[in-house]
């Protein structure tokens, strides 16, 4: 049937209002729509789906991105826009931001500050140690407290009247940041977060079982972690039964239990856990050392909320200031060894400047530069800078758009080497060796229950550069069988080639 003229225009006009409407309902990351695949692209599209109808998986959200960084051109997606749970991958946005905020330079310091004068090497105060969110003293990207107190030393400080007072007030009080389990509070990935941090907030217990079975073992500690309280809930087992040691945070107590069973006969259990506030454990063990190397410290530790009245450590007469290890250096551990401590401490640097780096400014500023890459607030659900919280969600789509930014051909910046390599270190060492994606994939990884994403970079058997973002959320089988699926793609990608075979 012909339209009447008429109606025409009429007709004309309502296609062309409707244009306009979707259009402007394109909003998010630019991508590229993938043309329908064909040859070797075709193949490529089938061996992916099928992975993640593997056994063990075939129930799972997922969300996969493949772009090619060479071309410009998307490869592969399966919900790139749906909000999925990242775990650790949340890091690389953390990490990102916070290197537009701040810079790979950037250095954190921490100082020694006396409320008195030093009359003849006797301090007559107080030694307070103030904090600006260092995560790295005595840490994976750090040194320990023996330079400072052999710089104090070196200054004629033999004795102090007072206290040691740890100043966090630099930063937000320590605490779990939202959603984070309770069940995760004891152990290191549970740690919490300060101004002031040493050895990433986490120490060792020993477990000693009993010589007779039904009789509690015996806890010790490493000398600076003296005062951490523990309660004692284990049992000796029978000779030849089963050990089982965990840390148990849990809500409203201020110790730490330690459950389980070690059998009678066997040796000594060490168990790393959390070493609780992360403030007073500093300043605890900083005594410790002090007190070790000669220097008498008449008074005890404290936390500077606990002290009344409350010193000012802004007025008092600068000792010594320590300078952390710089960003680029940080970074290091802090995505190929996955600390969540370190992911806290970095996104705490793209609050903006002069204010209280609180975990809301943080995420406001995070907020500000994924919106100037491209990457609609819709796009992400960030509540922390690790990951570990299971509030956290974003697109697959908005992971590959940070790995596009960050990308360096060269494979030499800070941001490539600090990605685990596969087969060879961090995270990755121990998968997909032997294959093509061995030495030659670079991604990030992220773990939880029932969660497990894999984002970064891989090489095609043709040296096309490719950035992908690989999610599974909730799925039904074990972990192990979630990481075969997931490293089944990367290393399909890694044999990818445009050429037919």
């Amino acid at each position: 049937m012909r339209c009447p003229p008429a109606w025409r225009g009429w007709i004309l006009c309502v296609l062309c209002a409707l244009t306009v409407d979707l259009a402007g309902c394109a909003k998010g990351p630019a991508a590229v729509t993938p043309s329908r695949p064909s040859g070797p692209l075709q193949q490529l599209t089938s061996d992916i789906t099928a992975a993640t109808r593997a056994p063990g998986v075939q129930r799972a959200a997922w969300g996969i991105v493949v772009q090619s960084l060479d071309r410009g051109e998307r490869l592969f997606e399966l919900n790139a826009r749906t909000l999925l749970v990242p775990a650790s991958t949340a890091k690389l946005l953390s990490l990102a931001a916070a290197v537009d905020a701040v810079g790979w330079e950037y250095r954190y310091d921490t100082t020694l500050r006396a409320t008195g004068p030093v009359v003849d090497g006797v301090l007559q105060g107080d030694l307070i140690v103030a904090g600006s969110g260092d995560p790295s003293i005595g840490g994976r990207a750090g040194m320990g407290l023996g330079a400072w107190v052999e710089a104090l030393k070196a200054r004629g400080l033999r004795r102090i009247v007072g206290r040691v007072i740890g100043d966090d007030n630099a930063i937000e009080e320590p605490r779990p940041q939202l959603a984070w389990a309770w069940d995760d509070l004891g152990y290191p990935t549970g740690a919490l977060f300060g101004a002031l941090n040493l050895a990433e907030n986490q120490m060792e217990v020993t477990v000693t079982p009993a010589s007779t079975a039904g009789e509690p073992p015996v806890l010790s500690v490493e000398p600076q972690g003296s005062s951490r309280p523990l309660v004692n809930s284990l049992i000796t087992g029978p000779p030849g039964s089963s050990q089982l040691v965990w840390p148990e945070q849990r809500p409203g107590e201020s110790s730490l239990t330690l459950a389980g069973s070690v059998p009678a006969g066997a040796p000594p259990a060490r168990l790393r856990v959390a070493a609780g506030n992360p403030t007073y454990w500093f300043a605890s063990a900083l005594r410790h050392s002090l007190v070790g190397a000669g220097v008498q410290v008449d008074g005890d530790a404290y936390d500077v909320d606990d002290v009344a009245p409350r010193p000012e450590a802004g007025e008092a007469a600068v000792l010594y200031t320590h300078r952390s290890a710089t960003l680029a250096e940080i970074a290091q551990p802090m995505i190929k060894d996955s600390i969540n401590l370190y992911g806290e401490a970095v996104l705490r640097l793209c609050a903006a400047p002069g204010a209280v780096p609180t975990n809301d400014a943080a995420l406001a500023g995070l907020r500000m530069r994924l919106a100037a890459w491209g990457i609609p607030d819709g796009a992400w659900q960030i509540v922390d800078g690790s990951g570990l919280s299971r509030r956290d969600a974003v697109a697959p789509e908005a992971l590959v758009v940070v790995l596009q930014r960050m990308y360096d051909a060269s494979g030499r910046s800070p941001w490539m080497t600090a990605l685990p390599v596969a087969g060879r270190d961090g995270t990755l060492e121990g998968r997909m060796r032997g294959t093509a994606a061995e030495n030659t994939v670079r991604a990030k990884t992220g773990t939880m229950s029932n969660i497990r994403t894999l984002a970064g970079y891989a090489r095609t058997r043709d040296g096309e550069a490719l950035a992908f973002a690989i999610m599974a959320d909730n799925f039904e089988g074990s972990g192990a069988a979630a990481v075969e699926a997931i490293d089944r793609i990367v290393v399909r990608l890694a044999e990818f080639s445009r050429a037919p075979r």
